[in-house]
């Protein structure tokens, strides 16, 4: 089992805490609000430190997970790689495509293993879609439509885009297996200034898919909804649901004498 340093403790960081101690491979932690640490070790004693670059140096380990806010992501998996490590590193990997393609140059560079935390594309229903198109049983897919909407968490360091879309983009790329040839990204600021709350971003590939992810902070109710719509079946994979989260519609289209007609059946 490798052993992992953890930097970031706030509300995401603490499930991170919870898994790697129980694998076992938890080693130490850091954040720069001490009271964060000083709670954790009473239920994981491990070494804890405020400063990264400290840790950095006083701590060995095989890897570094970091969870801290996104606009410290760049920084801090940089140094990490340059420092030998491998790097778990929470969505988003960077706050711009530059910043990215820079920190997987540099993994490549120093040869570490280098993974954004990607987590809906090792969802169940994820994986079950992939092998339904992988198969062919859905047919060929004509488009596909993303949600994510709720009211809150409400964040200061990324916008909704940088926020809630990373899940969506990351598991429409994995199920069609291709990259867009054009993409557009809409939104609007309603709270703050500058700061985006909602955006609609239109996916268009070579293959003739055509994809618009939602997403919006400022919903009155939660919604996590990926539809795929393909002309044999569609698919609608809902993690709102608690048990039928996944559900097939043997919908089709038809055509008679050049004329579409749709064929709806029950889910």
């Amino acid at each position: 089992m490798p052993s992992i340093a953890l930097v970031g403790c706030g509300y995401w960081g603490k499930n991170l805490v919870r898994n790697f101690f129980g694998l076992k491979a938890l080693t130490a932690l850091c954040d720069s609000d001490q009271r964060r640490t000083t709670e954790l070790t009473k239920s994981y004693p491990v070494p804890a430190f405020r400063d990264f670059d400290e840790m950095l140096k006083a701590h060995r380990c095989d890897a570094i997970a970091i969870a801290a806010p996104a606009a410290q992501h760049f920084e801090l998996t940089a140094k990490a790689l340059r420092a030998g490590k491998d790097v778990f590193v929470e969505k988003p990997l960077a706050l711009s495509a530059e910043e990215g393609q820079k920190l997987v140059d540099l993994a490549r560079q120093q040869g570490r293993i280098l993974m954004v935390g990607h987590l809906l594309q090792y969802h169940p229903a994820v994986l079950q879609l992939k092998r339904l198109i992988d198969s062919g049983e859905l047919g060929k897919i004509q488009y596909v439509y993303s949600s994510r909407l709720n009211l809150g968490k409400l964040r200061n360091e990324e916008n909704i885009l940088w926020s809630f879309a990373p899940h969506d983009i990351s598991v429409l790329l994995a199920l069609l297996g291709e990259s867009p040839i054009a993409v557009a990204a809409h939104g609007g600021s309603y709270l703050r200034t500058g700061q985006v709350d909602i955006t609609v971003s239109n996916f268009e590939f070579a293959s003739g898919v055509k994809a618009h992810i939602f997403v919006n902070w400022l919903h009155p109710f939660k919604e996590q909804k990926l539809v795929i719509a393909a002309d044999r079946k569609m698919a609608v994979f809902d993690d709102t649901e608690a048990e039928r989260k996944l559900v097939l519609y043997p919908h089709r289209i038809d055509w008679v004498d050049r004329v579409p007609v749709a064929h709806k059946a029950e889910g």
